[in-house]
């Protein structure tokens, strides 16, 4: 899927706290907006993340291209696994694992997902640099923001 118009991405993180202490933080969408400044708008069709839940909400990259998505959970297992199915302005898939025995939580996250919008498409093809620079500073910004999260 990571062709012309795809973006993969494959990251590892650790946190300073047990994985069922994240998993606290991350099950709740409430949080989702103060973490990240570039999304907006999330909704989701359950309180808690499970399996079946459906987020919605923009994303506003440092580029100029708002995006639309849709996360669906196709499989979660609390404290230790996620993978959802992504659709809207951007389609494919993603997934979250965690890690650790009650000390730091090692969390493994990756997509794979393509552009739809014909002017994010266009863009890829002519300046694919500046695309991979504004998802880089998302991925930056969202570990920043989880990061300052820990310390509140």
């Amino acid at each position: 899927m990571s062709g012309r118009y795809g973006i993969a991405y494959h990251g590892a993180f650790t946190f300073p706290l047990a994985p069922q202490r994240l998993w606290a933080l991350i099950e709740d969408p409430a949080n989702f907006e103060r973490w990240w400044g570039w999304l907006h708008d999330v909704h989701c069709t359950d309180p808690l993340i499970t399996a079946a839940s459906v987020l919605t909400g923009v994303v506003d990259p440092p580029v100029p291209f708002s995006m639309r998505v849709r996360v669906t959970i196709d499989e979660c297992e609390p404290a230790r696994h996620i993978a959802a199915s992504v659709g809207g302005d951007l389609r494919g898939t993603a997934g979250l694992d965690i890690d650790g025995d009650g000390g730091d939580a090692s969390v493994a996250i990756g997509w794979d997902v393509e552009m739809m919008q014909p002017q994010m498409r266009v863009a890829s093809l002519v300046a694919r640099p500046v695309l991979q620079w504004g998802h880089d500073r998302v991925v930056e910004a969202a570990v920043r923001g989880f990061r300052r999260e820990l310390t509140r």
